[in-house]
């Protein structure tokens, strides 16, 4: 009991150090307001700096990190390694110490998220519940994600390996990334592909719901063909040549709307 009580004291007393010290060296008062600030912004249930301050675990992630990151760059691997399990084991939130995280970060209810080693997040980034920015590699590379700025990544995605998301994008929930992703692109489906590009203004865009049903609409559409089809084969077996001429010229438009209505989108990363 001893033991376990000295080694938590001084688990707590590197913790208060590093955060004095990151304190005094990167005007931290200014930056843990402006956390606070993007927490005010982002979330329409934030009331108060109160609860903010005590009841969000993406920000408590966010701020052991800071000290973690602190930690491990100037060679106390460990003690920072140690601080991002402790983190994870209160917030249910993991990020390595090695990531590298930029201003204005959110991490929105948060609960199994994690960020890898060598992961790097732009300014203004979004995440939700659930996603996982994770390596492909077992060499001691490179291996994690490159996230731009202001990109919004949906519960439950994962983007996987050293690919690069382009500034202002969004990443649909549940999708899985293994490719780069265009700036201004929207990306959904196992694996991703983009669906949309278009250019946006740098305000963080939340709305990440609406999007479009390729798949779905293609799936309705071969269906009706069938159907189609089925009729146009009656038609051959009673031998009426007006039926499967009328059915024929119906299949050509269909075949031009559908193939429209896919152009409409970008679908990359059908290969």
């Amino acid at each position: 009991m001893a033991k376990a009580t000295k080694a938590l004291t001084l688990t707590f007393g590197v913790f208060a150090v590093g955060s004095f010290v990151v304190l005094k060296k990167t005007k931290a008062i200014e930056t843990l307001k402006e956390d606070i600030q993007t927490v005010f912004e982002r979330d329409p249930a934030a009331r108060s700096i109160p609860e903010i301050v005590f009841c969000y675990p993406g920000l408590h992630a966010l701020w052991f990190h800071r000290v973690a990151h602190f930690l491990w760059n100037h060679d106390f691997k460990f003690a920072g390694r140690f601080l991002s399990h402790i983190s994870r084991f209160l917030t249910g939130i993991e990020i390595h110490p090695g990531a590298k995280i930029g201003k204005r970060f959110f991490i929105d209810h948060g609960m199994g998220v994690v960020i890898g080693e060598t992961a790097e997040i732009g300014d203004d980034v979004t995440l939700y519940q659930g996603v996982t920015l994770g390596g492909t590699s077992l060499k001691k590379v490179k291996r994690h994600p490159t996230v731009g700025r202001n990109v919004v990544v949906g519960s439950g995605a994962k983007v996987l390996g050293a690919l690069k998301i382009g500034d202002n994008s969004k990443i649909g929930s549940g999708s899985v990334v293994i490719r780069d992703v265009p700036e201004n692109s929207t990306v959904v489906g196992i694996p991703a592909k983009v669906i949309k590009k278009e250019k946006v203004d740098k305000k963080v865009d939340l709305e990440h719901t609406k999007l479009p049903d390729v798949e779905g609409k293609v799936i309705r559409y071969l269906l009706h063909r069938i159907e189609e089809l089925e009729k146009e084969i009656s038609a051959l077996k009673e031998g009426k040549p007006e039926e499967i001429e009328k059915e024929r010229k119906k299949e050509v438009e269909e075949l031009k709307k559908i193939e429209k209505y896919i152009k409409s989108y970008e679908l990359e990363g059908l290969d």
